[in-house]
């Protein structure tokens, strides 16, 4: 009788063992893992950008999660998984800014250093305006400035908490700043005079009607234009404001 002939085995047809379909299972979650890692940065920081410009054009009511994770291009339950409820996702917008508050602090604290003499105020205005003009000209940055002059200007009371947190000590660093450069004027006076020039300054960098109302001569975000004029404009107005105050 013939003797059969064995057939000989192919890559498709040699069985795999048990430990190395295992050990190709973890090498294939793995590579998941870290796309996954690589990924979660970006969908997170996405979040947070979708949010800004979202809330910065509709206000916070205007906008929902799912608004925002179709914004950020992700999966809705990521969004609540980053960052939670909605209101915590907006407070965290204003927190991840937080080095622009360190940057006018920084500001404010060099220029009472090495003000010369006479220039205190104008060096103070100058800390008040300057680096919140350099935020203006970031290509984002326009979203934060519009979202923080809603902050301030809505009075909403999902705003209050973190104006507290973060921006109140900022006022309250400056209006001591400009109290002691004007010694004639109350700290009351300092205070409303800090009002006023924060309005200047959130109004100048929101606004898009200059090109408009100047037929054509002025642009929005010509800082060098602007700049030098607004830091001028706000220091003579508190001079002038608290001229011959007698306390």
């Amino acid at each position: 009788m013939p003797k059969s002939r064995s057939t000989p085995q192919t890559a498709a047809t040699v069985p795999v063992a048990p430990a190395a379909k295992a050990s190709a299972r973890k090498r294939a979650a793995a590579r998941s893992a870290t796309s996954e890692e690589v990924l979660a940065p970006n969908r997170q920081a996405n979040i947070l950008q979708a949010a800004e410009r979202l809330f910065a054009t509709r206000g916070f009511h205007g906008v929902s999660i799912r608004d925002i994770a179709d914004e950020a291009g992700v999966p809705l339950a990521l969004v609540g998984y980053y960052y939670g409820p909605k209101l915590s996702l907006y407070h965290a917008i204003f927190r991840a800014h937080a080095g622009y508050i360190d940057v006018r602090l920084q500001s404010l604290a060099q220029a009472q250093q090495a003000a010369p003499p006479g220039q205190l105020l104008d060096e103070i205005v100058k800390a008040f305006v300057l680096p919140v003009l350099e935020v203006a000209r970031q290509p984002a940055g326009h979203h934060f400035l519009r979202l923080l002059s809603r902050g301030m200007n809505d009075h909403l009371e999902e705003d209050e908490p973190i104006i507290r947190e973060l921006f109140d000590p900022l006022a309250h660093a400056f209006i001591d700043a400009i109290a002691a450069a004007l010694p004639q004027a109350t700290r009351s006076q300092a205070a409303w005079c800090y009002q006023f020039a924060l309005g200047a300054l959130l109004h100048h960098v929101n606004d898009q009607r200059i090109e408009r109302l100047s037929y054509g001569q002025n642009q929005p975000g010509d800082e060098a234009a602007a700049g030098p004029l607004l830091v001028r404009f706000i220091a003579q107005g508190m001079r002038g404001a608290c001229e011959g105050q007698v306390h």
